[in-house]
Parts: C-alpha cells; structure tokens; sequence
C-alpha cells in the first residue's frame, strides 16, 4: 500500500498574511487548490502558479529558519549533498566545469540558500572561487566550520556587483521565497554574460504531487510557492534567461512504497519527465 509522507518543515503557527498579486503574471484571481492541514494554497487562474497567498511577511518567514533548522542541515548533509551532487551531473554541471577552467582562470560560483556549505566546500576543493548566501544560522556554522565566504543575508541584501558569477546554485530555496521574480531578477543581474543558472525545486506537475494531492510530501507550510515546469520556465524566461533544459527525478518517496516498486517508479517518473524534483539549467544571454 502507498503511504503519504512530508519532509521537514518549521510548524504551521499564526502570522499576519496580506493578499498580493501573482508573482509571476500580477493576476489576483485565484481559485483554491490544496487544502493541507492547517494551511492552503491556491492556484492563479490566469498562469497556473500555485502559492500560498494570502503570503506571511518576509519577516515571519525569515524567523522560521532558527537552530532547529541549523540542525536538521547538519544532521542530513551528506544525504543532500550526495543528491545535489547527483543533479549537477544530471545537468551537465561538470561539463561546464570543464569549459569554464579551460579559459585559464578560476570560476566563480554562488550558492544561494547553501545551508552548511557542503557543496561549496566540495566545489572550493575542485578548483572554484565559492561564494554563498544564506539567511539561517548555518550561514554561521559554513563560515566557522569550512572557512567559507557565506553571507548571512537574503540574495537581494548581499549587494553583489553585478556580473561577478560565472554560475550561480539554488537547490531547494526559490519554493520558499515570497518574490521568486526578484530572485530570479537579481540572480541575472550578478551573473556575468553567458553565465549558467541551476535551479532546484519540487515539481507539482509530478507523479507524486498527483498521486498524493495535499499530502504530498513538498506541499509544507515552508514553501510559499509550489512550480510546475511550465511556470518555472515561464518565470525564468519572463526574466531575459535562456532555458536550456529541464531534468526530473524521483518516482516515489523512501518509506512510501516497497522497494521494487520505488525503483520502478523512481525510472519511469525520470523517462518520462514526471519526476518529484526538477532541475532547471538557464543561461544569461551573452
């Protein structure tokens, strides 16, 4: 038998909310979409997106990422990075690699939302220049423990000049953001032209969000807005980046289903580009 299950999140509680348009088309018509236990998200009737709207105030958001958070990064880092690390070469990413250091000089990345820094730590080791951002104690924790440059600061507060970065990471962070656009706006601004964008996010068109509806394990008081393929490529390119492809993974969570049947699942939903977490590969013209 299937089984529902949610990842991690802080604790659905009370914070003063305000309605605000659709960041992706500024519609505000929405029709009702999950209703999970305690929260809701609605979907935007004119371009789809799903979100939770009326959104809490950045600050309330912020205050969500505290010790507890710190805690379950360092406690399940070498799982995550073993995933991003997986993704990135699903993507390409070491092929790019490649090109970048053929041109004589170190390239620069930015993690945003790098939690520990794990991967930046192992991508320093591989010959970058590594730079991150991260709101969380962990930002703390990456500069103590690694002796990484993390800001402690949102991606729009770090005033990066503009086109330092030869690629720029963000695995599982934009899903939590109450202005996706901006981030991706200020993203293009601090990459250099021709830079790379990798981003990762679950994927509510996928054979899970379908099979499980509001029990699926991504749909948590943590993510503010829940993409499709088609809304995360619209919004990506709304903001002048090129879509160079778009990878799928995940057919079924651990701990839902037996195993044969995961691993089934797990292939079929990759073929067929229905996977539970997506990863989109963007460039900046240039």
């Amino acid at each position: 038998m299937l089984r529902a299950c949610k990842t991690w999140s802080t604790p659905v509680v009370e914070e003063k909310r305000a309605a605000v348009p659709c960041d992706l088309c500024g519609s505000a018509s929405f029709a009702s979409s999950l209703a999970c236990e305690g929260f809701s998200y609605v979907r935007c009737r004119r371009c789809s997106l799903t979100q939770v709207n009326p959104q809490p105030a950045s600050e309330s958001v912020a205050r969500r990422y505290g010790d507890d958070y710190l805690a379950y990064e360092i406690a399940n880092e070498e799982s995550f990075l073993r995933l991003q690390l997986l993704g990135l070469s699903d993507a390409g990413f070491w092929r790019l690699e490649r090109d970048l250091m053929a041109r004589g000089r170190p390239p620069r990345v930015l993690d945003v939302g790098c939690a520990t820094g794990a991967l930046l730590e192992r991508l320093r080791d591989r010959g970058w220049i590594v730079v991150g951002a991260e709101i969380s104690p962990s930002a703390r924790y990456a500069r103590e423990t690694r002796g990484l440059d993390v800001r402690g600061a949102a991606l729009e507060d770090c005033a990066f000049p503009g086109g330092g970065f030869d690629a720029a990471l963000a695995s599982h962070l934009i899903e939590h953001l109450n202005r996706p656009r901006a981030f991706v706006r200020e993203i293009m601004h601090v990459l250099a032209p021709g830079g790379h964008f990798l981003v990762t996010t679950p994927n509510i068109d996928g054979f899970q969000a379908r099979l499980f509806g509001p029990k699926w394990r991504a749909a948590i008081f943590d993510h503010l807005y829940l993409f499709s393929k088609r809304t995360l490529r619209a919004l990506l390119e709304s903001e002048g980046f090129e879509v160079l492809g778009i990878r799928t993974w995940g057919g079924l969570a651990a701990g839902t289903a037996p195993s044969s049947l995961k691993t089934l699942a797990d292939k079929a939903a990759k073929t067929l580009g229905i996977g539970d977490v997506m990863l989109v590969k963007a460039r900046k013209p240039g």
